[in-house]
């Protein structure tokens, strides 16, 4: 079935910080959505997360026009020439922050994260490095499809930390992977199905730390629309102390609207046993 979407996004400073290290970018022509949140002294965070989301965008942007265009790194084993670009996309990314750092002074130990959905039909392509999180909901299921790289996130899953001691935690902060830490970097690549009806939303951790996900759950099942939705839920993180900058960025996939005659003729035919 032919699908439409409807998205939104949405980045709010939150109530504490004074600038806004997070950034998004969308490109409707490749159904690509792509949102960082920057590290660093300074404005160098800022500095981070937009060139992480501009270097994405214009890398998928130029493998369009160009498909011979040459991979940034290896290729990955058992995904799709879709998701292999997004990846090559983030480790040009990577090497483009990397290398304005040790170009310039005062961008030194700047870094960010990175998490990038595109769609390609009924499947997607999610790729991440770092916190910022990837979930899908489909109804009365909120799933997140993406693993943080942090290192009370690895305590978590080694059985070393509960998640309400990751929450409390003072290393929430602490990343294991981020663009612009090392020359390489490795990144996590998954393909879904993305269903009619489906959301997905891409977050920093502004959002996660404020809410938790039935909070999440609830505002993508009644929002009418992912304009409300994305602004609910930054309205809400705000509420809840807004201590981080806050992103959203939320996807519905929705069946394209047919024509009356059209659906007059899929009725004929069903009613006839046309198959």
């Amino acid at each position: 079935m032919e699908c439409q979407f409807d998205w939104a996004a949405r980045s709010d400073v939150g109530r504490v910080r004074a600038n806004n290290e997070d950034a998004f970018r969308v490109a409707p022509e490749l159904d690509l959505f792509v949102l960082s949140d920057g590290m660093g002294g300074l404005a160098s965070g800022e500095v981070a997360s937009r060139m992480a989301t501009e270097a994405i965008v214009a890398h998928c942007r130029a493998a369009e026009s160009d498909p011979s265009l040459p991979l940034c790194g290896g290729r990955i084993g058992g995904v799709s020439p879709g998701s292999n670009r997004l990846a090559s996309a983030i480790r040009c990314a990577n090497r483009e922050i990397r290398h304005a750092a040790e170009r310039n002074p005062a961008w030194g130990g700047m870094g960010a994260t990175v998490v990038a959905v595109q769609f390609a039909e009924e499947r997607m392509s999610v790729a991440h490095v770092g916190d910022s999180r990837a979930y899908r909901f489909r109804p009365r299921e909120l799933q997140q499809l993406t693993r943080d790289h942090s290192f009370v996130a690895e305590q978590v899953r080694r059985g070393l930390l509960t998640e309400t001691e990751a929450g409390e935690s003072k290393l929430q902060n602490v990343l294991l992977r981020a663009l612009g830490a090392e020359a390489e970097v490795e990144i996590d690549v998954e393909e879904e199905l993305m269903l009619e009806g489906d959301t997905v939303l891409l977050c920093s951790d502004g959002l996660t730390r404020e809410l938790s996900d039935a909070q999440i759950r609830a505002v993508l099942e009644h929002a009418e629309d992912a304009q409300r939705a994305a602004d609910q839920l930054i309205d809400l993180a705000n509420a809840a102390g807004g201590e981080d900058n806050i992103t959203a960025v939320v996807v519905r996939h929705a069946p394209k609207p047919v024509g009356a005659f059209a659906r007059i003729g899929q009725w004929i035919k069903g009613s006839q046993g046309t198959p």
